[in-house]
């Protein structure tokens, strides 16, 4: 028995003995090898890890953009075939486990792959998927003891810029290219903002064998919070959206309107609340121009026409876009008369319906008969181009243009967003202008101006003379919510006076309340504004048909917390020129945005107010080209028609943006 169990001992012995030098043989000649196996199973070189850009808020910190992260499935064919010995340990378990977990992966391509490319090791199998499914992998390799011999599959973090609303406020967020790179709008205003740096790891064998490893993690983008509010950009874009939907093919085929824009601001510091237009675009597809044309039209451009229509329909019309802005420009030549001295506010001018210019023929008013005497109040009110045009007799040309300078008309506002048009080539010069030209400029003819050059020149007006500079965002934060830069109202000049600003709106209220202005009216407000309906040129002369109509307003009179501008080009009307498309589309927002905003009613709603039957707008049409219940009586303009007197070889060229607009891809 004792020699039995000696001999099994001894037996045990020698087994130890040569599984000992074997160990001290393999760590002697081939422990190095070994090493290198296992370092270059782990993919220890150099690796990228992406920095997040940041979000971008409302002003209530509802997020209008942010980044997702998403993995790209990458196969390593160089570990996944290594050998240990003379077998591929890793090859097949790696494998069951991939086709396990993601079955839509097509096994005959991957093996394929595998052997025309057995050293290849960046191999991306499947784009961007969510976390959820990434987990479904790591969660079966990791059971090591099930599953050890899991190898060469690995996940590549990254980010996708998404956008939770669409195409809520889409041409002022803009959106980012596949390199993360921001386009348009805010995203390409404040890329360097939104933007972070990319960490990297790094892993390499030092001269001893030993893993060296390097880490500098990513940085990630700041956070931009705006001035817009997402539920007051939600209501503007609904009501575009209801006029698009009543006006489409009302009078011709096609679009409501050529182009509509609404602003809405903050008159006190220049904050933009709303920004919205037609034609718009979903920032998830910023490049489908199904919203617009039809697959048809879309299958017969060629490249270079949907590189046009992509312009187009990525224009911001607010910003980008120049138009003749008609007698919403009446008043500031009426507070250029008041601040030079030229009127006193006492004057009266008879209007008989036209004003005649030597060798140029006759510049009407709206009223073919004249409205006789006007005030400078009652001009307004009236919308009477030929007081306008005496007015600017007494004005001179020098103090005109001068004013127009100092109101910004000519200059960009520089808002922080890219491509805002640039109209020092769109206005007259002194030098260049003769008299027809200062009185068709002083009801709004032929000159340009952009949306938000009107809109902050006439926040000034009603401000008590302040212009500040139009503004988007308010602060900037850091990936810990911390601000990092807190954007202060930046108070430009001095526009006007508090006392011609005072007059100034007292004729605007009366101008709504009693005049051209009364059906944007909501009832119960005190609000002032002014219409404009300005016909369009075609190379150079005037276009009886085409119209570009709207409306500029503030509320309430005292201390006004806001003004509106809408403007619709080309409404699809029989009869274009009435700037009620406009106004009604404006009470119609105010309706609804005022109570959310929780600006009270300020005054009595009169007895003599508009039924609603009377102030619908969307409803009740029947195919009419415009809509009853605003139909000026006998069937005429209520604005500026300019017929005639149209100054040859010096007016401005074009009116076209002239700006940095986006450029196709």
């Amino acid at each position: 028995m004792k020699k039995k169990m000696v001999v099994f001992f001894l037996g045990i012995g020698v087994i130890l003995t040569g599984l000992v030098v074997r160990i001290m043989y393999v760590q002697r000649v081939k422990g190095a090898d070994y090493e290198k196996i296992v370092l270059s199973q782990q993919a220890y070189d150099s690796e990228t890890i992406p920095y997040r850009r940041g979000d971008i808020l409302d002003a209530k910190g509802t997020i209008l953009a942010t980044s997702t992260d998403v993995y790209n499935l990458i196969l390593d064919c160089k570990v996944i075939t290594s050998e240990v010995g003379k077998k591929q340990p890793y090859l097949e378990p790696t494998l069951t486990a991939l086709f396990s977990c993601y079955p839509e992966i097509k096994e005959s391509e991957v093996r394929q792959l595998i052997r025309e490319s057995p050293q290849s090791q960046y191999n991306i199998l499947v784009k961007q998927m969510s976390y959820e499914q990434m987990s479904v992998f790591t969660e079966y390799a990791a059971d090591k003891k099930k599953h050890p011999n899991i190898r060469g599959i690995w996940f590549e973090k990254h980010y996708i810029r998404t956008y939770p609303y669409g195409s809520l406020a889409s041409p002022v967020i803009g959106f980012t290219r596949s390199d993360n790179v921001g386009m348009l709008g805010l995203e390409s205003y404040y890329d360097d903002v939104l933007s972070g740096t990319n960490g990297r790891r790094y892993g390499y064998l030092n001269s001893d064998n030993d893993l060296e490893k390097t880490l500098r993690e990513a940085s990630d983008g700041d956070t931009v919070v705006t001035t817009l509010d997402a539920s007051l950009q939600s209501i503007v874009e609904e009501k575009i959206a209801e006029f698009c939907e009543t006006f489409e093919g009302n009078y011709r085929d096609g679009a409501a309107a050529a182009n509509i824009g609404i602003l809405i601001m903050n008159p006190q510091n220049g904050e933009v609340k709303a920004m919205a237009q037609y034609p718009s675009f979903d920032l998830q597809k910023p490049r489908d121009l199904s919203g617009i044309y039809t697959k048809k039209e879309i299958k017969k451009m060629d490249d270079d026409e949907k590189a046009d229509a992509l312009n187009r329909l990525w224009t911001n019309y607010c910003v980008s876009s120049t138009y003749e802005p008609g007698s919403t420009a009446k008043p500031f030549t009426v507070a250029c008369g008041l601040e030079t001295g030229t009127l006193k506010g006492n004057e009266s001018f008879e209007c008989d319906g036209f004003e005649e210019f030597s060798g140029s023929g006759k510049v009407r008013c709206v009223k073919r008969g004249g409205h006789g005497t006007e005030t400078l109040r009652t001009a307004l009110m009236d919308s009477c181009n030929d007081a306008l045009m005496q007015m600017s007799y007494r004005i001179g040309v020098d103090n005109f243009c001068n004013y127009q300078r100092i109101f910004g008309f000519g200059l960009r506002t520089n808002i922080d967003l890219p491509g805002e048009a640039r109209t020092d080539s769109l206005i007259y010069h002194a030098q260049d202008m003769k008299k027809i030209d200062l009185a068709t400029n002083s009801f709004g003819q032929n000159f340009n101006v952009t949306m938000i050059q009107l809109a902050s020149a006439f926040s000034s007006l009603v401000n008590g003379g302040d212009y500040y500079q139009p503004h988007l965002v308010s602060k900037v934060l850091d990936t810990n919510g911390n601000v990092v830069r807190k954007v202060t109202p930046a108070l430009i000049k001095q526009t006007v006076s508090k006392e011609t600003s005072e007059q100034i709106k007292s004729y605007l209220y009366d101008t709504v309340s009693e005049g051209t202005g009364r059906y944007a009216k909501v009832a119960g407000y005190s609000m002032g504004g002014k219409t404009g309906t300005a016909q369009k040129s075609v190379n150079g002369k005037k276009d009886e048909k085409n119209y570009l109509v709207s409306f500029i307003g503030y509320l309430p009179k005292e201390d006004p917390e806001l003004v509106i501008y809408a403007v619709v080009d080309e409404p699809n009307a029989k009869d274009q020129a009435h700037s009620t498309y406009a106004q009604n589309l404006v009470r119609e927002i105010l309706e609804e945005a005022l109570p959310y905003l929780n600006i009270f009613p300020d005054e009595k709603i009169a007895e003599e107010a508009l039924t609603p039957e009377q102030t619908t707008f969307f409803t009740g049409l029947d195919g009419a080209e415009v809509p009853p219940a605003v139909q000026p009586e006998g069937g005429e303009p209520e604005e500026d028609e300019p017929e005639g007197g149209e100054p040859e070889g010096d007016e401005p060229e074009g009116d076209e943006p002239q700006g940095e607009g986006p450029e196709g891809e």
